[in-house]
């Protein structure tokens, strides 16, 4: 198994900075996402992973394929890192789909109703919580994951057991970097959302 991961939010794209929702959308980084990508590969330049795993949605591979080409490693694409799909929410910004859930869930009376087009939160807890339990059984030492702020706040509460039918209390940046080691036997967080190679940066 490892012994270091590395959790890896994309770089910025034109809908993140207008605060749409982009679930499964295959939205490219703009400048700014382009520019974390690379402070992040310095930073982590003279301690880089042996392979990175990656979603296949073009925001998080294009950050993958940065960081490869700076740290000289392979990349791998898992499916199931994937963000989760939002169907109808999907290119709208965040307070309108905020209006539609509260008048969806009035009229069913049930807040975890089933809305048509979006993947259902265990299904999309069972395939993360799958792919993170791939990565931390990889023989590399050092292993990165490259994937989306949803995907890896639900690993976060899979790997806690925080319940599904409540809002995450885990917040991932764009570009930020998440640390886990092992210690002792046991995977401990050194680092959470950490973003200071951004500091005083672009974006």
């Amino acid at each position: 198994m490892p012994e270091r991961l590395y959790l890896i939010r994309h770089g910025r794209t034109a809908w993140n900075a207008e605060g749409r929702i982009q679930g499964w959308a295959d939205v490219p980084l703009d400048d700014v996402g382009r520019e974390q990508a690379r402070r992040l590969a310095e930073r982590l330049r003279a301690a880089p992973p042996d392979l990175i795993l990656c979603s296949p949605l073009w925001r998080a591979y294009e950050t993958a394929r940065i960081l490869a080409a700076a740290w000289g490693v392979p990349i791998e694409v898992d499916e199931r890192l994937k963000e989760r799909r939002q169907g109808p929410f999907e290119g709208r910004p965040g307070e309108e789909v905020a209006a539609l859930q509260r008048a969806w869930r009035e009229m069913a009376r049930d807040p975890t109703a089933a809305i048509e087009g979006v993947e259902p939160r265990e299904a999309f807890a069972e395939r993360v919580w799958a792919a993170m339990q791939a990565a931390m059984a990889r023989p590399e030492q050092t292993v990165a994951v490259v994937a989306h702020g949803g995907t890896f706040a639900m690993f976060f509460r899979c790997w806690l057991g925080f319940p599904l039918d409540r809002p995450s209390p885990f917040r991932f940046d764009n570009a930020s970097l998440t640390e886990l080691v092992v210690q002792d036997g046991r995977w401990v967080v050194i680092r959470l959302n950490d973003t200071c190679h951004l500091e005083d940066r672009a974006g």
